[in-house]
């Protein structure tokens, strides 16, 4: 499999996709690639306006993307596709249409024969095993939440350590620390915002300057950067 899992799509002042931009250019190569891209974690805008978003950037570095909306046949639009790209918003409603269109075990099969998959935001959360390490509101109910479970361990992405002043709420890792207590032998990957994860000959490593935060039950949280090993992981 090749993944390519980008915790945010746009850093403070920047445009929109700017900062992976060329990351993922190195991840689909020179050949121009005509990937399926689904907006289904759009709430607020339409998925017409999510792909032309999507495809001002990806023109930069000579690639398109089609959205799958445009498809008669989705899950043959996926059989067809060249890479796959899966952007954020909500993973509540990311999850609940996959479902309702049936694409969840179309996707995993595609990528598990080694088509590229990106995805940032809910769609870096949907390649884990489950949604429930997502930090969005559930303003719809799917069926269950499982996803694609393309790796064995659970992103937490945009991974914030900050408590705003005056919060009188858990902390992030507060509410990580929850989900392993109840899920014990589940790693979670704190994955901070300019940094994404890469998966490819069985090897994962971390993209980006700031270091990610694993977190385990019954082990103290640890920090590794680029230059560590992630290998425990899968």
């Amino acid at each position: 499999m090749r993944l390519l899992l980008i915790s945010n799509s746009t850093n403070p002042g920047e445009a929109y996709l700017d900062y992976p931009k060329q990351q993922i250019g190195d991840f689909l190569g020179e050949k121009p690639t005509n990937a399926v891209f689904i907006p289904y974690a759009a709430v607020t805008f339409s998925y017409d306006e999510y792909e032309e978003k999507v495809n001002v950037r990806f023109a930069e570095i000579g690639h398109h993307v089609t959205g799958i909306h445009r498809f008669i046949n989705p899950t043959e639009a996926v059989e067809n596709a060249d890479a796959i790209v899966v952007g954020g918003g909500n993973t509540w409603q990311l999850v609940k249409k996959l479902q309702e269109k049936k694409l969840m075990k179309a996707i995993r099969k595609k990528v598990e024969r080694g088509t590229p998959y990106i995805g940032w935001s809910a769609g870096s959360n949907i390649a884990c095993p489950t949604l429930r390490t997502t930090n969005d509101m559930p303003i719809v109910e799917p069926a269950k939440f499982k996803t694609l479970k393309l790796l064995p361990f659970q992103i937490n992405p945009h991974y914030l350590d900050d408590n705003p002043t005056n919060h009188g709420g858990e902390t992030r890792e507060m509410r990580i620390q929850e989900f392993i207590a109840v899920n014990r032998d589940v790693y979670v990957v704190g994955l901070r915002e300019g940094t994404m994860l890469r998966f490819e000959n069985g090897d994962l490593s971390l993209v980006g300057a700031r270091p990610a935060r694993i977190f385990k039950y019954g082990e103290e949280p640890k920090e590794l950067s680029q230059d560590d090993d992630f290998s425990f992981l899968i």
